[in-house]
């Protein structure tokens, strides 16, 4: 699961947490590129100074750090302050280093973006169907994938509304759904298409987008008509809707002689506009 990633030409460790779908970076690698020193011992103390001005200033990224084993410079797996992706960034911008500069400049950028993608939702649109075309999705999939979030976003707003708050609460009811009509969790959907960190609905076909859908949808409804509420409560729908799924997926596969669900994915194309 340990692999090295590339910054600067400088190899920075990392590694993945299957269990919740998430890449860690060594934050001692990050700091060492960015204050151009390669003194493990050096860095390490700029960290430790680093994270004492971030804690007196009630800043949260330290909190945000974790501790994983890594291979360490004397070849042994030791433990190591390591931190996702957002944190690091958030680590970025408290470095003053011309290394750091066009990052910094460059989440201004997505920042000041997506402000107005706030004001002006129609711009978000525009930005997404235009990235799913780079990446080789035809017009009608992207239609479909629009369909879904919109109904998705249905789903989500009824769960807010009735006590459904936590992330956590939300992944578990997403996972019920989803193992009810393809008999897969979405960790084991993920795998056969070989995919990490990858959202998996953009790599769905056709109807594996319409079928998901129409999961969410039905749960929508159902949810609706019984008025469920917290966690307990809206597991109920999301099962309930089984015998719309198994019904609808057994007659189209007959039909069709293909499976619904398959290891198709959208990988090739990241390849491509390399």
């Amino acid at each position: 699961m340990e692999k090295l990633a590339i910054f600067e030409w400088k190899k920075i460790r990392r590694i993945w947490h299957k269990k919740i779908e998430m890449w860690f970076f060594s934050v001692i690698d990050i700091v060492g590129i960015l204050i151009e020193q390669e003194d493990y011992w050096l860095v390490r103390n700029y960290w430790k100074v680093l994270k004492h001005r971030l804690n007196k200033e009630w800043s949260e990224v330290v909190t945000n750090c974790n501790q994983l084993k890594m291979l360490a410079i004397d070849g042994k797996m030791r433990l190591t302050d390591v931190a996702d992706a957002e944190t690091i960034l958030r680590i970025v911008q408290s470095i003053p280093s011309k290394k750091a500069e066009p990052i910094k400049q460059r989440l201004a950028k997505v920042w000041h973006e997506r402000m107005q993608e706030t004001i002006d939702p129609s711009l978000w649109i525009d930005r997404a169907r235009e990235n799913w075309k780079a990446h080789g999705r035809s017009e009608k999939w992207i239609q479909q994938r629009m369909m879904w979030q919109e109904t998705r976003n249905k789903l989500t707003d009824y769960r807010r509304d009735h006590w459904v708050k936590k992330w956590d609460e939300y992944a578990i009811l997403t996972n019920i759904i989803h193992q009810e009509w393809t008999w897969l969790s979405v960790r084991e959907h993920k795998d056969l298409k070989n995919l990490q960190s990858q959202n998996l609905r953009d790599h769905m076909s056709d109807a594996e987008l319409i079928f998901t859908a129409l999961a969410e949808l039905s749960t929508r409804q159902i949810a609706e008509v019984t008025e469920s509420e917290w966690l307990e409560g809206n597991k109920i729908p999301a099962k309930k809707w089984w015998e719309i799924a198994k019904n609808a997926k057994q007659s189209l596969e007959l039909q069709t002689w293909k499976n619904i669900i398959n290891e198709e994915n959208f990988l090739k194309w990241k390849k491509k506009l390399k």
